[in-house]
């Protein structure tokens, strides 16, 4: 992509990182460190929550559009949903990690989760909606540049939510509660740094007769999305390329402590993972700027494919090795977070009919698709297969986990590439 001209300054998008940053630290880092935590906590088996957040992310992909359609349909008052959002992330938070379960705690994890699950929706849609009219109004190249700045912080808000409950561990008896906490403190402090950035807003576009009242009036907020063959394309390419990111986050805890029998590892780990994909942030949106969007992400994608591979041969005790795949594992992630919803964002714009929160309501749907999948594939398949987590397994059910977390990964990745690739996407 050549960028002819710049906006002069990026010093005004500071928020766009700091509530990145509160919407990444309630998505990855809870598939990482929620199911762990119940099974660890309150004894809940890996079929039941398996069960459970695929239940979980099926609702998500159902209320998902319907929120896409809210953010259109009440457009004026944006301000508002996000300040009751960011609130019910908080308040879900708290009761994820900070309570006692004061009812049955699987269904109090479903409850809490559903939620944290809603606000993280409805924050997504609103936010990379509101994007793509703030990019606009940064002159050429905004696109990649915000994105530059928004997932660089969705990326350091990852990065600490990630390893933050086992920095905590030696620093307080009840480490989650204390993430938790500061996970509300985070939520307090982004809608307040974005609280201009949602201006009044404009009433979504009124049905033009009655005929058009009901469902099919709500069908019209994603007509601009569906009708465009490139950004169906591109939402297809969305659902391959985050399947693989939802198998490897679902068992990255259960890799490291049972297949390379390294527990008390995961934190630094973690770290270096996130910190290689906050730190390709920006890295791959210059290449971007040089290569094309395009090429510049099947290039993470291939980096993504051998770092797995090269997983597959790990075994007890590759903890040097392993960390050398995080990094780079990490820094392919930065091209996905970077470079694609870039790219979705900048067809949205160049379709130009609107809708860009029912849109984006799209994305975050096939985004969930995936891990809902992943949800309630894996963790049963690791069930049925004799693994338990933090005993001793045999090498049969070890060797499942590898070609889960490993090996599927890979061969999802080759379908995302495959389909990209064959993928005609203007560069300018």
């Amino acid at each position: 992509m050549t960028v002819a001209a710049r906006a002069p300054s990026g010093a005004g998008l500071w928020p766009w990182s700091v509530f990145a940053a509160l919407i990444a630290a309630a998505g990855l880092p809870i598939y990482i460190h929620a199911p762990k935590f119940y099974v660890d906590t309150y004894g809940v088996s890996l079929a039941a929550l398996g069960a459970a957040l695929a239940v979980l992310r099926l609702i998500d992909v159902v209320q998902d559009p319907f929120l896409g359609w809210l953010a259109e349909a009440a457009r004026k008052w944006r301000g508002a949903m996000v300040l009751g959002a960011a609130g019910l992330m908080a308040l879900s938070m708290l009761g994820l990690f900070a309570v006692v379960p004061p009812i049955a705690p699987l269904l109090w994890f479903a409850l809490t989760l559903a939620g944290l699950f809603s606000g993280f929706s409805l924050l997504t849609i609103l936010f990379y909606a509101q994007g793509v009219e703030k990019a606009g109004s940064l002159g050429t190249g905004g696109h990649l540049r915000l994105a530059g700045w928004r997932e660089t912080g969705s990326l350091l808000g990852v990065s600490i939510a990630a390893v933050a409950p086992v920095v905590l561990m030696p620093l307080s008896e009840r480490p989650f509660t204390a993430f938790a906490w500061g996970f509300a403190l985070l939520a307090l402090i982004a809608a307040l740094s974005m609280k201009a950035e949602w201006g009044e807003g404009t009433a979504a576009p009124k049905p033009r007769d009655r005929g058009q009242a009901g469902l099919a009036a709500a069908l019209t907020v994603f007509r601009p999305a569906l009708s465009d063959p490139l950004a169906r394309r591109l939402l297809l390419i969305a659902l391959l390329n985050a399947a693989p990111v939802a198998v490897t986050s679902t068992l990255f805890l259960f890799f490291v402590e049972s297949r390379l029998d390294a527990a008390g590892a995961e934190g630094p780990l973690l770290l270096l993972f996130f910190l290689s994909a906050a730190g390709s942030a920006p890295i791959w949106s210059r290449l971007a700027d040089r290569l094309g969007a395009k090429r510049a992400l099947i290039a993470g994608m291939i980096m993504a494919i051998a770092a797995f591979l090269w997983a597959v041969t790990l075994r007890e005790g590759d903890v040097i090795a392993f960390s050398f795949i995080c990094a780079a594992s990490g820094a392919a992630l930065g091209a996905d977070l970077t470079l694609l919803p870039a790219i979705f964002a900048r067809r949205l714009s160049q379709i130009g009919q609107g809708g860009e929160g029912a849109a984006f309501g799209l994305w975050s749907f096939v985004s969930k698709l995936s891990l809902a999948l992943a949800a309630a594939t894996l963790l049963p398949a690791l069930d049925w297969a004799g693994f338990v987590p933090g005993a001793g397994n045999s090498p049969g059910p070890l060797f499942t986990l590898t070609l889960l977390y490993a090996a599927l990964p890979c061969a999802l990745k080759l379908l995302a590439i495959s389909l990209l690739a064959a993928t005609p996407i203007p560069e300018a």
